[in-house]
């Protein structure tokens, strides 16, 4: 086993290093390419002794159905730089009149976390005999330990076993799924879906929304409004009440900055020990390369406890919610 996650590493930072070299491009265009997002997607494989490589290619102009703008050219728009919307500027197309809808390279890469997630948890075995209930095969077994463990280990005491059950799903969801995303970033010629502020901030999004959704639902609207108060005299409200709405927001924001932020520079730390050996001299693949292995069994365990801490963090903040009933009855 230790030999096969050994040989698997090894495999993936040489190829990693082979991209280099077949591309054609210098190591930041190559590791730009990787951590950003695109419209379109290429998978190369290169194979020596073949005048051209294996190639995968994926262009979102095959759905233009799925584009309209509201007059000609409105997708077209050109912003100054040091404009507040060259960060997001599907927004700012939207804005204009352009509504885009095709697919981006982290969309595809969301879809194939997504089916990946499918196959791995939703595909139940069903028995007509309730003594055939005990899970068999390796799949079933680790599926049964990891909702056992979100279950009973995060769910159960950060938001409570009676409820726990209630928000379970979601928390097996969203781990499976980033963990997945996660992966995929440590196969040679894909990328990070969460190495992309836009996914982790609709991540994020949904556990905002989940949360003040459990929130109403134990404290109601009263309560909730209440809470909001901190229980301080009326004449503190106006003071008070900014503030606890800001601390609803900063909550998503960690979660969007925590997981962005490391899976980003992990990928960006692997791909730049790799370019050493074409920045500085051939000779530094005997450094390049046992480092680039080590940094790639750190981003595997980096993948997992990713994916770890943000369910982990979304049960305490729906457990914060829950709580709000009690706490609004105090007030």
């Amino acid at each position: 086993m230790k030999r096969t996650a050994f040989a698997t590493a090894l495999a993936g930072v040489m190829f990693s290093s082979v991209a280099f070299a077949a591309g054609g491009e210098s190591p930041p265009e190559v590791i730009m390419h990787h951590v950003s997002d695109s419209e379109e997607y290429v998978f190369e494989i290169p194979w020596p002794g073949i005048e051209k490589n294996p190639t995968l290619y994926f262009h979102n102009e095959v759905f233009d159905f799925l584009k309209w703008e509201k007059e000609p050219g409105a997708c077209e728009l050109a912003l100054p730089h040091g404009s507040a919307l060259s960060v997001v500027p599907s927004i700012a197309k939207w804005m204009n009149g352009c509504y885009d809808l095709r697919p981006t390279k982290n969309l595809m890469l969301m879809w194939i976390s997504a089916a990946l997630l499918l196959l791995f948890a939703a595909w139940p075995r069903r028995y007509k005999d309730a003594s055939k209930l005990i899970p068999t095969g390796l799949r079933a077994n680790m599926l049964e330990a990891i909702v056992l463990f979100i279950r009973d280990e995060i769910a159960g005491k950060n938001i409570g076993h009676p409820e726990a059950k209630r928000y379970t799903p979601f928390l097996c969801t969203a781990f499976l799924f980033i963990l997945f995303m996660n992966l995929l970033g440590l196969i040679p010629n894909f990328g990070s879906a969460t190495g992309s502020l836009a996914v982790t901030c609709g991540l994020a999004i949904t556990t905002f929304v989940l949360t003040q959704m459990a929130s109403f639902r134990s404290a109601g609207t009263i309560g909730f409004a209440k809470h909001l108060t901190g229980g301080v005299p009326w004449f503190l409200t106006p003071i008070m009440v900014p503030i606890e709405i800001i601390g609803l927001f900063t909550k998503p924001f960690a979660l969007t900055v925590r997981l962005f932020a490391n899976m980003l520079a992990g990928h960006m730390v692997l791909f730049f020990i790799l370019s050493l050996t074409f920045l500085v001299t051939a000779w530094a693949v005997f450094a390049a390369v046992p480092m680039g292995v080590a940094i790639y069994f750190l981003e595997i365990f980096v993948g997992l406890i990713q994916a770890y801490v943000f369910t982990m963090l979304s049960a305490v903040f729906i457990g914060q919610g829950v709580a709000m009933g009690h706490h609004a009855a105090e007030h």
